[in-house]
């Protein structure tokens, strides 16, 4: 899948080394967010998170990511998760993060598009959802500039990595 600035590629090892570079790189923002990314996260374990990725990505099952891929640098600079959440629907969940330095950028909200396509038009997608801490304002406005509406707030439903309790928003679209 390809935008004028992007190229979103299928979880791949060539990836592992330059994704634990951008996590390492990130990690202050990341997590805040993210539970996964902990100061015990190491190199071997993006390569079997990839592996795993791999294998869900061939059967279309669980959960795997796009790496994103920006062609004028031909670098790595995030992810855009995808969650096959009940393939009968069916229905998925997207998810995504990217290189602080290249925040502020539309990058994430021109790889949700792409993203958004292939669950449409390619597997039929009957929902797409985007879920986030409701204290991650930065993911809501990607959420809304996309065009997903809010459809839930579910007070209380989630414990950020700092311990603090939050609520979890989620974003839809569907046909």
């Amino acid at each position: 899948m390809e935008s004028e600035r992007l190229k979103l590629a299928p979880p791949s090892l060539e990836f592992s080394e330059p994704m634990y570079e951008v996590i390492e790189d990130s990690r202050a923002e990341f997590s805040q967010f993210l539970p996964w990314v902990t100061e015990s996260l190491t190199k071997d374990d993006v390569v079997k998170n990839t592996q795993e990725a791999i294998r869900n990505y061939e059967a279309f099952i669980g959960e795997f990511w796009f790496n994103i891929i920006e062609k004028e640098t031909d670098s790595f600079i995030g992810a855009v998760g995808f969650i096959v959440r009940d393939g009968s629907v069916p229905f998925f969940e997207i998810g995504y993060w990217l290189q602080t330095s290249k925040t502020g950028t539309g990058y994430v909200s021109e790889a949700v598009r792409l993203v958004e396509r292939y669950a449409f038009l390619e597997k039929e997608a009957k929902r797409v959802e985007i879920k986030m801490a409701g204290s991650n304002t930065k993911s809501q406005l990607v959420a809304k500039r996309c065009g997903y509406q809010l459809e839930a707030q579910l007070n209380n439903a989630r414990r950020l990595p700092s311990g603090e309790l939050d609520s979890t928003l989620i974003y839809a679209k569907h046909t």
